[in-house]
């Protein structure tokens, strides 16, 4: 658990950074820090492994004062993470990944059999060990970060807008390796973002922060959406809060049609059971999108709106059409839930 305890950070020209914060981040859970540039979320998460040190108040882990601990020592025992990966770029894949262990005292040869492992549990194949940072992507240079800071199997995690320099799709695909990791791991981690709807979709608990370093809100994200604490965290979720509230609801209860039926003039075409398109007046359309186990009522939005027959396909585990969902449909459910 990190505590913050009327914690204040002010700098020589008067600069609050961060105003009186309180805040616990719970074991085992990710907590994002989201905000405004010059909000003081990157300068708290700072403050957790000395890299800034808090003007007054307290920051602890699992009860132990951090300005108690050695800063050398306490950022060996913090996995760090950073927006463009911090590389060395003269030292392989392997070397850098294997930096902190060989610095606390594991051999190099051990360090080395452990960050390939570490390489493949992030998603990065054995082979890119030799490879040095310029050899890869910037998205498989996240990755090996991510690996980096994993190397010394530290129970707390800080990550500083990690995923924020890769593209759209590649930051997604980032996103979702993170999430998988975590549920394995467990760690206790600390994520700053400036990307609401990336707090949203990762963090267990949210905190909002507003210019000046005030801390405005901290709930699990459907109650940031749901009920924003005033008028700065509700302008900053956005107007379209509602819809971003779809992602909290399973599109498992969503009814369905049977597979046969026709859909604005349309039928669903199947290859071994799977959905593959439409067919309409003798022409073959695109499928549009599908959602599964564990889909929201936003991504089956999402495939609705996208088909060009206004409805997505509900497919099992295995990829295969269990039944149809129109737009409407979804429309109706959310009408329905909003008046409960």
């Amino acid at each position: 658990m990190i505590e913050f305890t009327q914690v204040v950070k002010a700098f020589p020209d008067g600069t609050v950074a961060v105003d009186h914060l309180d805040l616990t981040l719970d074991n085992g859970r990710i907590t994002v820090m989201v905000g405004p540039s010059g909000c003081g979320k990157t300068t708290s998460l700072r403050m957790i492994n000395r890299m800034i040190d808090p003007t007054s108040g307290t920051i602890a882990i699992d009860g132990r004062d951090v300005t108690a601990t050695d800063p050398a020592e306490l950022r060996r025992s913090i996995g760090y993470v950073i927006q463009h990966a911090g590389l060395f770029p003269h030292r392989t894949i392997e070397d850098n990944i294997a930096t902190v262990p060989v610095l606390t005292g594991v051999s190099r040869r051990a360090a080395r059999t452990r960050a390939v492992e570490l390489m493949e549990l992030v998603g990065l194949p054995a082979s890119y060990a030799k490879r040095y940072p310029v050899q890869l992507s910037g998205g498989q240079q996240q990755r090996v970060g991510v690996a980096r800071a994993l190397a010394a199997d530290p129970p707390v995690m800080l990550m500083d807008e990690p995923f924020s320099a890769v593209d759209p799709v590649v930051r997604t695909q980032l996103q979702d390796e993170f999430l998988r990791l975590q549920s394995e791991l467990g760690k206790t981690i600390a994520f700053v973002t400036h990307d609401i709807d990336e707090a949203i979709r990762i963090g267990d608990r949210v905190a909002v922060f507003a210019e000046g370093g005030r801390l405005a809100q901290v709930a699990p994200p459907a109650e940031i959406l749901a009920h924003p604490a005033d008028d700065f965290v509700a302008d900053f979720v956005g107007r379209d809060r509602g819809f971003r509230g779809l992602t909290f609801s399973d599109a498992q209860e969503l009814p369905l049609e049977p597979l046969e039926t026709p859909v604005a003039g349309a039928t669903l075409l199947l290859e071994d059971g799977r959905p593959v398109g439409w067919s309409r007046d003798g022409r073959t359309l695109d499928l549009g999108g599908s959602f599964g186990p564990g889909d929201s009522f936003r991504a089956a939005l999402d495939n609705a709106i996208r088909s060009p027959v206004g409805a997505a396909v509900r497919v099992d585990g295995d990829g295969r059409a269990e039944g149809i969902c129109r737009h409407e449909t979804i429309a109706e459910q959310l009408r329905a839930r909003g008046s409960a």
